[in-house]
């Protein structure tokens, strides 16, 4: 398939994503003009539009287009480290892990900072998990073997996020009615109560220029952990690297917004059938569009129902899997 040329696709990935920026500062339970939102941020005199726009609405979508931006990074970094295409940031438990310690937060404490704490602190203990578990695999580079790291590390996700799977049935079946729709409601991936945009962002930006300097050595890892070595990458250490940039943006996303599915799998899907498998472009790529699709279904979610609010993870599956077949049937296609 031809490829696109690289500027005109990040003018307009820069483009949607100021336009559904400014789309997510217009619409909402109360709808305002451009010329509203231009005085809500530029006039410092009180007034109502401007406590909705800077209190509510800006806030919110600054952290949407953080979490999207940090799953699609985590998925374009994990398809190369399992050589998987069907990995996403999710595969290795660690949001199974985030969402049982935010559901015990609420069933103890109940507050937000109590649940975003005990998000954070079931997905860093997965993280330790899972790299304790696959360790030796991590560590080992076999240029003989049939099977490299990738399926161990990829099962011992697997075989956790079926743990937690379990643990998280048990507390919704003993939870209280009360504790229930909410609980339900963060599963499903929920943006509504999320206030804190500026420290998302400045992971995003982090792991990206923690990550970029690695594209070079990524594009080498995609033809084998033999061939990387051979050619002078540092595979154990690449791999361990990879892992816990991924598993941070995974653990900070599933912190913030909660559950919210197929933006790190179908991003990274659809930007290399546009521009290509070149790390060094596809990751500011995935952060970008990642953050744009975020935004579209966070402000989806706040006015196709308003006043009521969807689940944000409702709506990223809505679009999610349609694309996601679409895609791969054109991939079929191409073969």
């Amino acid at each position: 398939m031809r490829r696109l040329p690289l500027i005109p696709v990040f003018v307009a990935l820069g483009a949607a994503t100021a336009g559904l920026l400014l789309l997510s500062l217009l619409l909402g339970s109360a709808d305002f003009t451009p010329a509203t939102v231009w005085q809500a941020l530029t006039d410092p005199a009180p007034t109502l539009a401007r406590d909705i726009v800077l209190e509510l609405r800006l806030p919110r979508a600054l952290t949407a287009f953080a979490v999207g931006g940090l799953l699609g990074l985590a998925g374009a970094l994990l398809q190369v480290l399992l050589r998987n295409p069907l990995a996403d940031p999710y595969v290795l438990g660690v949001s199974g892990g985030a969402s049982v310690g935010a559901l015990l937060a609420m069933l103890v404490a109940g507050s937000a900072l109590a649940m975003q704490a005990g998000a954070f602190a079931g997905a860093l203990a997965t993280i330790v998990l899972v790299f304790a578990l696959a360790q030796r695999d991590l560590s080992r580079l076999d240029t003989t073997a049939r099977l490299d790291s990738a399926p161990r590390l990829l099962l011992t996700g697997v075989m956790l996020a079926a743990l937690w799977s379990a643990v998280i049935t048990l507390l919704l079946m003993l939870a209280p009615e009360a504790r229930l729709r909410g609980m339900l409601f963060w599963l499903a991936g929920d943006l509504g109560g999320s206030d804190a945009g500026a420290w998302p962002l400045a992971v995003l930006a982090a792991l990206l220029l923690l990550s970029w300097p690695l594209a070079r050595e990524l594009n080498v890892l995609l033809r084998g952990a033999a061939t990387a070595q051979a050619l002078g990458v540092s595979v154990v250490r690449l791999r361990r690297v990879i892992y816990a940039l991924a598993s941070l943006a995974t653990a900070v996303a599933v912190t913030t917004g909660g559950a919210i599915g197929f933006v790190g799998l179908v991003v990274p899907h659809a930007l290399r059938l546009v521009i290509g498998n070149d790390q060094r472009v596809l990751l500011p790529a995935c952060a970008l569009a990642g953050g744009a699709l975020l935004l579209l279904a966070d402000t989806l979610a706040r006015t196709l129902v308003a006043p009521q609010q969807l689940p944000v993870g409702v709506i990223t599956a809505l679009l999610g899997v349609p694309t996601f077949i679409v895609l791969l049937l054109r991939r079929g296609g191409h073969r």
